[in-house]
C-alpha cells in the first residue's frame, strides 16, 4: 500500500464518525493524529504525514465540509511549537475560522501530543503560577498544587471525562493518550484498522450490551447505572479515538 493511503482511507472514516456522533448527540470528540513519538520516524516519513495533516486540515475548513455543513468548532491539542511551520498555520487558520461555530459538536485533534507531554506541561504551568502568585510571608498551603490546579492546565477543560476511549486496530493495551481523563472510561478495542473502521460494523456489541453496569468518574464521585437493557447512545457525550500507533506504518 502506498505511504499516507491509509490516512487518506481514514479522513473519509473520521467523517462518517463526526456524522453518526452528531447525530446520537455526542457534544466532544477526540482524535489522537500523531503522537510527539512519531517525530523518531524517518524524516522523509514525518514530512509526508505533516503534508497531508495540512491538506487534511485545510479540506475541512476551506471546503464544503461536514465542519461547515454541522457548524463544527475545531480545537488543537498538543506541543504545536513542534509542526512545521506550514501545519501550525492550518492550525491556527481552522481555529480561528471554526471558533464562531455554534453547533453542538467539538472536534478536538490531539497532534504533536503525548499524555506525559501534557502532564508535564500541565504540571509545569501550576509551579510557575503557584510561584508567581505567593507572598513571602503567606501560609505553606498556597504552595501546595491541587488536583484542580492540574486539571485546569490540561488540554480540553471544560469538556469532562471521556465516556468511551475507542483503541482501533485489536489494540489491547493502552498508549500515551488521555491518561489523566480516561481513568474511569469504557474501554472498546474493535479490531479493524482505523481506514476500516465502521460504526455500523464496530460498534454494535457496545450498543447492544445487556444486564451490565456501567462506572463512569465524574467530579471525584463514582455514579453506578444498571439498565436491563443498555443503550449507551442516549448517554455518551464524550467519546475519544485513539488511531495512532508510533509502532505500525500504514
Amino acid at each position: 500500500m502506498e505511504h499516507g493511503s491509509g490516512h487518506r482511507f481514514g479522513y473519509a472514516s473520521l467523517i462518517s464518525l463526526l456524522s453518526y456522533c452528531y447525530d446520537i448527540g455526542v457534544h466532544h470528540v477526540t482524535i489522537y493524529v500523531f503522537s510527539i513519538d512519531n517525530f523518531r520516524r524517518k524524516p522523509e516519513e514525518v514530512q509526508s504525514t505533516m503534508d497531508l495533516i495540512k491538506d487534511k486540515i485545510d479540506e475541512l475548513v476551506d471546503k464544503p465540509s461536514i465542519v461547515k455543513d454541522l457548524g463544527i468548532r475545531i480545537d488543537f491539542c498538543g506541543n504545536l511549537n513542534l509542526l512545521t511551520d506550514a501545519v501550525r498555520l492550518s492550525v491556527e487558520k481552522a481555529t480561528r475560522i471554526t471558533s464562531g461555530n455554534t453547533g453542538r459538536l467539538v472536534l478536538h485533534l490531539c497532534v504533536a501530543y503525548t499524555s506525559t507531554d501534557e502532564i508535564t506541561r500541565a504540571v509545569q504551568t501550576s509551579c510557575r503560577e503557584k510561584r508567581n502568585g505567593m507572598r513571602v510571608d503567606g501560609p505553606k498551603e498556597d504552595s501546595v498544587i491541587s488536583v484542580a490546579d492540574l486539571e485546569r492546565h490540561l488540554y480540553g477543560v471544560g469538556c469532562g471525562d471521556p465516556d468511551l476511549l475507542i483503541r482501533t486496530s485489536g489494540e489491547t493495551r493502552l498508549s500515551n493518550f488521555l491518561l489523566w481523563q480516561t481513568s474511569f472510561s469504557l474501554l472498546l478495542n474493535p479490531k479493524p484498522l482505523w481506514p476500516e473502521f465502521s460504526v455500523g460494523i464496530s460498534w454494535p456489541p457496545l450498543w447492544n450490551t445487556r444486564d451490565r453496569s456501567v462506572i463512569y468518574n465524574r467530579s471525584a464521585a463514582l455514579l453506578r447505572r444498571d439498565h436491563r437493557c443498555l443503550n449507551l447512545c442516549g448517554h455518551m457525550r464524550y467519546i475519544v479515538l485513539d488511531i495512532n500507533n508510533p509502532t505500525k506504518h500504514v
